[in-house]
């Protein structure tokens, strides 16, 4: 009497495994895709906070800019036109703001327990930040691009190295949002968010080179400034924008320095990357193993 085969031949079984693993990959890329176009459907739907995100920082650069601006003597040719040099701050900050709604969309789902849904879907945990972090970084990027168009006003030519700022913006926003998310992650109350968000955001944003420079500081000052990942965000937005106006300072206007040593635009760029990648990797970790 026979025997009979009750085990797979082993390139069948090699390939169910393989189209398992493409199974997953697809469900997992799909999920991303979906949180995405969630984040920019919210975007686009809320025109009146896309509008305030433009005043605001125009309000900022107007009136904060021109302010600062007018009590600085005309003869110093150092300080031409503190706009030009707050320009930089100011993209950061029409950035920040929808980045860090990401964040907050993921405590309220918690909250109204659409996260639990989220939970219990045939996908895995990472993708599930990485398509949220994706749709507030392009959120953070559709609100940052009417400022850039404004740079005009405070003489930044329309040249094509505005290319290059849309692709710094674009990973600042990610690594913004990569932050929020992370206080999200660990924040089980919208109140608790909010808290944590004000007190961390609004002191590395002043504490960024954004209003003053970040070089010649005193003491303790120019330590924090230099350890501050997003003054190296600033720094590289200000020395990509076109044209010699952004530099509005002159030599006073210098980066961050390491013993007399001024990192390049590249150097600093990889800062804010390893600043996002940290955050997310902090932010899935803690993430998977929540209820």
């Amino acid at each position: 009497m026979t025997s009979v085969r009750t085990s797979a031949p082993p390139h069948t079984a090699g390939a169910v495994e393989s189209t398992a693993r493409r199974g997953r990959l697809a469900a997992d890329l799909r999920a991303v895709r979906v949180l995405w176009q969630r984040e920019v459907i919210r975007f686009a739907r809320n025109r009146l906070r896309v509008a305030m995100s433009v005043i605001m920082p125009m309000m900022f650069l107007l009136v904060f800019g021109t302010g600062l601006n007018a009590a600085v003597p005309a003869e110093q040719d150092a300080f031409r036109d503190f706009r030009a040099f707050f320009f930089p701050g100011v993209l950061l900050m029409a950035v920040q703001a929808p980045a860090m709604a990401a964040g907050a969309s993921i405590v309220w789902d918690r909250q109204a327990g659409f996260l639990r849904q989220l939970l219990v879907a045939p996908v895995r945990r990472p993708p599930l930040l990485i398509g949220t972090c994706l749709g507030g970084a392009t959120a953070g990027l559709g609100y940052a691009v009417p400022v850039l168009c404004l740079g005009g006003l405070v003489g930044v030519p329309y040249r094509p190295e505005l290319m290059l700022v849309l692709v710094e913006l674009a990973l600042i926003a990610f690594a913004f949002t990569s932050l929020g998310v992370l206080v999200a992650v660990c924040a089980k109350r919208p109140e608790t968010f909010q808290i944590v968000i004000g007190l961390c955001m609004m002191p590395l944003l002043f504490l960024s080179g954004a209003v003053f420079p970040a070089s010649g500081l005193p003491g303790w000052l120019g330590t924090v400034v230099r350890v501050n990942p997003l003054t190296y965000a600033v720094d590289a937005l200000r020395r990509t924008l076109p044209g010699q106006g952004v530099s509005g300072l002159g030599e006073r206007a210098a980066g961050p320095q390491w013993w007399g040593w001024t990192p390049p635009v590249a150097a600093e760029i990889s800062c804010v990357a390893v600043l996002a990648v940290a955050a997310l990797s902090v932010a899935t970790y803690r993430f998977s193993r929540s209820e």
